[in-house]
């Protein structure tokens, strides 16, 4: 899988809203050429929470250990809930892992390297290993973004 047929995995459900930081748009450098995916649909940024996943292109600070450094290497991002995080990780999100894992092998759904503890997933270069795992985490993902929004809203009214 290529991030651009990510990119157009999750562009394709509907009421997604991807954002593509590029130089001039006001964003900071180091997300230029990355994709955040929230659910949003009515095409506004959601003030409140996080995206459901994204598609990084480089290392971030304190972020390093994915080796995202590497020619055509990048790395997806998914919140796709506690329950999947601990069929794929053996852990729950809090709890520490029982065995390492190196953050920069490819075709591997991981326990995210900063946000884990956070319940987050991460795959590096998604292949025929991962590649249908990692489009139903995306898929949970969007799920749970579109349940908050609509608990959100229906608190509202």
């Amino acid at each position: 899988m290529t991030s651009e047929e990510i990119i157009d995995f999750v562009t394709g459900l509907d009421g997604v809203l991807a954002l593509r930081p590029v130089p001039g748009d006001g964003t900071p450098a180091i997300s230029w050429g990355d994709a955040f995916f929230s659910y949003a649909p009515d095409g506004v940024v959601p003030t409140a929470g996080q995206p459901f996943a994204t598609v990084v292109t480089k290392n971030y600070p304190g972020d390093e250990a994915s080796r995202l450094d590497r020619p055509d290497t990048f790395r997806v991002n998914i919140a796709a809930g506690k329950e999947a995080f601990v069929r794929w990780a053996g852990h729950s999100p809090r709890e520490p892992a029982s065995t390492e894992v190196d953050p920069s092998t490819t075709d591997v759904v991981i326990a995210h390297p900063v946000y884990g503890g956070a319940g987050w997933l991460a795959v590096v270069n998604p292949g025929e290993r991962t590649g249908a795992s990692t489009r139903e985490l995306l898929r949970t993902a969007y799920g749970l973004a579109r349940a908050r929004h609509e608990r959100r809203g229906e608190s509202a009214t």
